[in-house]
C-alpha cells in the first residue's frame, strides 16, 4: 500500500493568499510592530560591543551604561511583542470566520444534493479542522515574520558592526534556508502521508476489532490481517521517509548557524590584525547566537510542525467550502423569465439506484397562475415531490425547468428569487419579529409587510408577540404560531412561485382558507401539499399521488375516475367533522 500524498492545491494557496490581500493593512501594522520587537535584535550585538571594549579600556561605567541601555532595549522589544500578539487576532479571526462561514455554506449545499450521504462531513467536525487551522495559521504566521525582521536586524546590525563580517555570516546562512525550503516539499507531502497513514491505520485496526467475531466466524483472518498490514506498511514508510528528510533542517541549523559562527571565531585574530577590536566579535557572535540561531531553529521546526498541519487541516476545510459569494457573482445566474411556468419532463426520482422510483417519468406544468394541489396518502413522497420541484433535490432523470431554465443551473440565491418552499416544520430563528417576516425581503416596505399580516389574519399574533420590533423566542410559540410566521414571510416574498407543503397543518380551518385564498389572489403560482379536502377543493388542478403513478385533474374528473381520491374525500370529510 503506498501513503497518500497530498500536494498543497492551487485552491489552498490562493485561500492563504486571499487572506493577506484582503487584510493588508493588519498585516502592515503587524510588520511595524515586529520592527520594534526585533530592536533588541539590531543593537544587541553593537551594545554588546561597545561595552566588552569599554570594560577592556577599565570604563566599568560606560560599559554598564551601555549593558543598561540594551536591558532598555529589551523591555522596549517586550511591548512590541505584547502588541503583536495583540494585532496577531485581526489577522488570524477574521480568517477563521471566513472559513467558518465557507464550510457552513458547503455543508448546506451538500445537505439539499440529492447524493448527499451519511458519510459526509457534518460542520461540528469540520470545524474542529478550522480550529487546527486557526491555530496552526498564526504559529506559522509568528514565525514566518518573526525570522524575517529578525534576521534583516541581524544584517543589519552585522552591517553596521562590522560590513566584513556580514561577508562570513550572510552565504552560509541564504544556502541554509535555500536548502530548507527546497526540501521542505518533500518535508510537507512526506508530513502529509505520515498523518494520512496514521488516519488510516487507525480507522482499519478500530473496523477489525469491531469485526473480530465476524472475522474469525468467516476464516478471514489471513486476508484482513494482510490489509492491516499493508498499512501498518504505509505508515512505516511514510515515518521513515520522514525522519531522512527531518536531518535536512537540522543540516539547515548547522549551516545556517554553527558555520557562520566557526568562520566568525577562526577568521577572529584576522579580524583583530586588521584593526577591528575584540568586541566585535563578540558583538557578531551574539548576532549569531542569540539573534539568528533562534530565529533559524524556530524556523525550520516551526514549518516543520504547525506549518504541515495548517497544510493538511486546511485542505481538508477547502474541499468541503461551498463558493464563495464573489465566486457566484462572477458567473452569473442565466435569466429565468418573472412569470414563467415550471415544467417537468419525465422526470424520475429514487433515493438511491436500488430504490424504487418515488417520482417515475412525471410529466407536469404549472403555469404563472395556477394553483395546483397535491394529494395522496401518507408515504405516496408528495414531499419529495415539493423538493424536486423547489431544486433541493436533483432528478435522477428527466429535468425540472423554472421560466424555461433547468433548476440545476440556477443557484441558491437565484433559486431563492424564483421560489419559496414553506415546510410542515416551520422555521423561526432568534431575532425581531420584522426580521424573521422580511428574512426572503429585507427591502420590503412597511406598508406591504403591514397588508401581508393582515391579509394572512397575523396581526393578533405580532401585537401578541410585542410588535414588529419585539424579539422572537421560539420556544414560546405554538407549531401553528411559528407556521403563520413563515408564511407571512413567503408572502412578502418576491417569489413568483409559493410551495407550501402542509405549511398550515397546523392551523384551524378557518385560518387555513384565510391564507390559501390570499396567496390564491397573490400574483404568482402557488403548490400546496394538501393535508385537508378544502385545501385541495381550492385548487386549479389536483394532482394525485398514489406511489410512482400520478393522475392530474379536478375535483370532480377524480372523483369520477379514481377510487384512492373518493377514498381520501371520505377520510378528508370524517376528519373535517371531527374538527368541526
Amino acid at each position: 500500500m503506498t501513503a497518500q500524498v497530498r500536494e498543497l492545491t492551487p485552491s489552498t494557496r490562493s485561500v492563504l493568499v486571499d487572506s493577506v490581500r484582503r487584510r493588508k493593512r493588519d498585516f502592515r501594522r503587524l510588520a511595524g510592530w515586529s520592527l520594534l520587537e526585533a530592536l533588541p535584535v539590531f543593537l544587541s550585538g553593537l551594545l554588546v560591543a561597545r561595552a566588552l571594549n569599554s570594560f577592556i579600556a577599565d570604563d566599568l561605567g560606560t560599559g554598564l551604561a551601555w549593558l543598561a541601555l540594551f536591558a532598555g532595549s529589551v523591555l522596549v522589544g517586550v511591548w512590541g511583542t505584547r502588541q503583536t500578539f495583540l494585532l496577531l487576532a485581526d489577522v488570524v479571526e477574521p480568517f477563521r470566520d471566513d472559513l467558518v462561514t465557507g464550510v457552513v455554506r458547503g455543508a448546506m449545499q451538500r445537505s439539499t444534493s440529492s447524493d448527499a450521504s451519511p458519510h459526509t462531513p457534518d460542520v461540528a467536525r469540520l470545524s474542529e479542522q478550522v480550529e487546527i487551522v486557526r491555530e496552526a495559521y498564526a504559529a506559522v504566521l509568528m514565525i514566518t515574520q518573526q525570522f524575517v525582521v529578525i534576521a534583516l536586524s541581524a544584517m543589519l546590525g552585522l552591517l553596521a558592526l562590522a560590513p566584513v563580517v556580514l561577508l562570513l555570516v550572510g552565504p552560509p546562512l541564504l544556502v541554509a534556508v535555500a536548502v530548507f525550503l527546497v526540501a521542505l516539499r518533500r518535508i510537507a507531502r512526506w508530513q502529509q502521508a505520515s498523518i494520512f497513514a496514521d488516519e488510516e491505520l487507525a480507522e482499519a485496526a478500530t473496523r477489525l476489532g469491531s469485526g473480530m467475531r465476524d472475522v474469525a466466524a468467516c476464516g478471514a483472518q489471513d486476508m484482513v490481517f494482510r490489509d492491516l498490514d499493508s498499512s501498518i506498511s504505509a505508515h512505516a514508510d511514510a515515518t521513515r521517509a520522514l525522519g531522512r528528510l527531518d536531518a535536512v533542517g537540522t543540516l539547515a541549523i548547522a549551516v545556517g548557524s554553527w558555520v557562520p559562527l566557526l568562520l566568525t571565531l577562526g577568521f577572529g585574530p584576522r579580524l583583530v590584525a586588521g584593526g577591528a577590536s575584540a568586541g566585535v566579535v563578540v558583538g557578531a557572535a551574539t548576532y549569531i547566537l542569540q539573534g539568528l540561531q533562534p530565529a533559524l531553529q524556530t524556523l525550520v521546526h516551526g514549518l516543520s510542525g504547525p506549518g504541515q498541519w495548517l497544510f493538511v487541516a486546511l485542505g481538508r476545510v477547502v474541499d468541503t467550502m461551498g463558493p464563495t459569494p464573489e465566486a457566484v457573482a462572477s458567473s452569473p445566474d442565466p435569466a429565468v423569465e418573472p412569470r414563467g411556468a415550471l415544467s417537468l419532463r419525465s422526470v424520475t426520482f429514487a433515493y438511491s439506484a436500488w430504490a424504487a422510483p418515488v417520482v417515475d417519468r412525471l410529466e407536469l406544468t404549472v403555469q404563472a397562475a395556477d394553483h395546483v394541489a397535491i394529494v395522496g396518502p401518507s408515504g405516496a413522497g408528495k414531499s419529495t415531490l415539493a423538493a424536486v420541484m423547489a431544486g433541493l433535490l436533483t432528478p435522477s432523470q428527466g429535468h425540472v425547468r423554472l421560466g424555461g431554465v433547468d433548476l440545476t443551473d440556477l443557484s441558491p440565491s437565484a433559486l431563492a428569487r424564483t421560489r419559496v418552499l414553506i415546510p410542515q416544520e416551520a422555521y423561526v430563528f432568534d431575532g425581531s419579529v420584522r426580521e424573521n417576516l422580511a428574512y426572503l425581503d429585507p427591502d420590503v416596505s412597511p406598508t406591504a409587510l403591514d397588508g401581508a399580516v393582515d391579509r394572512l389574519g397575523a396581526r393578533g399574533l405580532v401585537q401578541r408577540l410585542g410588535g414588529y420590533d419585539a424579539m422572537v423566542d421560539a420556544t414560546m410559540m405554538s407549531a401553528g404560531e411559528r407556521q403563520l410566521l413563515t408564511l407571512v414571510r413567503a408572502y412578502v416574498s418576491p417569489a413568483p412561485m409559493v410551495i407550501l407543503d402542509e405549511a398550515t397543518c397546523h392551523l384551524d380551518p378557518r385560518a387555513e382558507a384565510l391564507v390559501e385564498r390570499a396567496f390564491a389572489e397573490r400574483a404568482g403560482s402557488m403548490v400546496v401539499i394538501a393535508h385537508r379536502m378544502s385545501s385541495a377543493l381550492r385548487a386549479d388542478k389536483i394532482l394525485l399521488m398514489d406511489g410512482a403513478t400520478v393522475r392530474l385533474g379536478s375535483n370532480d374528473e377524480l372523483l369520477a375516475s379514481s377510487s384512492l381520491y373518493r377514498d381520501l374525500v371520505g377520510h378528508w370529510r370524517g376528519d373535517d367533522a371531527g374538527t368541526a
